[in-house]
């Protein structure tokens, strides 16, 4: 932690204030001393939908099933998750899926993840469901550059909200990159002295924010995107989304630090926090282009009730005991419920061609 914040400063003293995309980049990607390179922060940090039931992974599977049919059931089709966590999606995921006759044979596995330490828990998740289900080896890669052998179907839970987004601040002089200074205490975030050109986009429902007001832009996620609107629309196939952010593109500060289950400041000690900001989906549904339809943004809990998670939730219950059934009650209200993770969580489904995909 300490030699990270070294290089920040190094960094800053050399370049000058550096952008919160470029801090956040460092923080948690930093090939030695990243949040995500040292360490499986799962259930430490946070927890995942996947994390928090079986069935979320399970309707996954089924939904790609279903986009699977609609797509003409092609022998061979690359169904990729964006990072992937520990494997439980995927593994969920592909046992659910493993009854649709044809589909284990067909899938080819691709794992996009960066972390090493992340690779090493999914391998070890994934082997026994491959093994036992008929799949091929999962191949893992670590940029989406990589992908090919289309048609595609993709998933990215939880995966937009850790890129690093820009952030800026509505002054009388018009907007203002935030970046990270280093003084006397500490590192500082301050608007830059210079207003944004032109030729940067803050229009829309920014273009009328007052002033102090703070906007967010993700360029990372509306370039990945794109890249995968472009390769479904050549090739045929989803991509499902599901992240916790807002519908409409809105100012508002959302970056976020957590270690150990508490908030902590943005900028203390980088390298040892998780640090997000909420997904604006209206943004990466604008990233659909000819040949490739956006459906409306729903919420996790319509998303998921609609797949049929309450029904799933009562078949495992026939079999469980009192306290499993407490067990799976407890999980279908924190995935679905309104003060839970049912509305704070959005699902943005983007497909190729005529497929209407279930739960939006």
């Amino acid at each position: 932690m300490t030699d990270l914040l070294d290089i920040i400063r190094d960094e800053i003293r050399e370049a000058g204030p550096m952008p919160v995309s470029r801090y956040m980049a460092l923080a948690l990607g930093h090939p030695e001393h990243g949040y995500y390179t040292r360490q499986d922060p799962l259930g430490t940090d946070f927890t995942t939908s996947p994390e928090v039931s079986q069935m979320f992974g399970e309707l996954i599977g089924a939904w790609a099933a279903d986009v699977w049919h609609q797509i003409g059931q092609p022998k061979s089709f690359s169904l990729v998750e964006l990072g992937p966590g520990r494997g439980t999606l995927m593994a969920d995921a592909l046992r659910a899926a493993s009854g649709q006759p044809g589909f284990a044979a067909a899938t080819r596995i691709k794992l996009v993840e960066t972390s090493p330490v992340l690779t090493r828990v999914q391998q070890a998740t994934l082997e026994p469901v491959v093994s036992k289900y008929g799949y091929m080896q999962p191949e893992w890669l670590t940029s989406i550059d990589a992908l090919s052998e289309g048609p595609f179907i993709i998933i990215a839970n939880e995966f937009f909200d850790a890129l690093p987004i820009r952030q800026f601040v509505k002054m009388e002089t018009g907007w203002h990159e935030q970046c990270v200074i280093d003084t006397n205490t500490g590192l500082a975030l301050v608007p830059s002295p210079v207003p944004l050109r032109e030729d940067v986009s803050l229009a829309g429902a920014l273009a009328k924010a007052p002033t102090g007001a703070i906007a967010e832009l993700c360029p990372a996620a509306t370039a990945i995107t794109s890249d995968l609107c472009s390769r479904i629309a050549n090739t045929s196939g989803a991509i499902l989304i599901i992240d916790y952010g807002y519908e409409r593109s809105a100012a508002g500060d959302t970056l976020q630090a957590m270690r150990s289950g508490t908030y902590v400041p943005v900028l203390d000690q980088p390298g040892s926090a998780d640090l997000t900001a909420h997904v604006d989906f209206q943004a990466l549904a604008d990233c659909a282009g000819e040949g490739v339809s956006a459906h409306p943004v729903t919420t996790q809990g319509k998303f998921l009730l609609r797949l049929g998670l309450a029904q799933r939730a009562e078949m495992l219950k026939q079999a469980a005991t009192p306290d499993q059934a407490q067990t799976i009650d407890a999980a279908l209200h924190r995935l679905t419920d309104r003060e839970a993770m049912g509305t704070l969580f959005k699902v943005l489904a983007i497909t190729a061609g005529r497929i209407e995909p279930a739960g939006v």
